[in-house]
């Protein structure tokens, strides 16, 4: 092939004679690359979050609440039906009721509000309650 003519090999056509390095930057940067995402991975598969989000709903209004993991108990089944078990069990429960915020830095968390009691309804209903929001710690 003259030096002029251009040649299909690989992804990208090159001049005869010169070198393709793209795909040798790529796999480089990728390898570079590697440890920064398995730093980034690893920090969302920590622990769960020491506060756990609920919406109760009743017929008259909603509330969001916080429940700790010592609140919460031992247990397999999910957070929601243990939280729910200990609710019937108990007749009622003291909880943290949780709201935005925004903290000292200026950004906007989710920060426990004042503690409230929740009383065992049959029209009550409890969902967990996911936030894209930082969940600050109960008081």
């Amino acid at each position: 092939m003259a030096s002029g003519e251009w040649s299909a090999r690989g992804r990208v056509a090159t001049l005869a004679g010169m070198t393709n390095t793209f795909p040798r930057r790529g796999v480089f940067l990728g390898l570079m690359l590697l440890p920064a995402a398995l730093a980034v991975r690893s920090v969302r598969a920590q622990a769960p979050a020491p506060v756990q989000l609920f919406k109760v709903v009743s017929p008259r209004d909603e509330v969001i609440v916080g429940v700790d993991a010592a609140q919460l108990g031992a247990g397999t089944g999910p957070a929601v039906e243990r939280l729910a078990a200990q609710l019937a069990a108990k007749g009622q429960l003291t909880l943290w009721q949780y709201a935005s915020h925004k903290d000292a830095g200026g950004a906007l968390v989710q920060a426990p509000l004042k503690q409230i009691v929740v009383f065992r309804n049959e029209l009550l209903r409890i969902e967990p309650y996911a936030t894209p929001l930082p969940i600050q710690p109960m008081k």
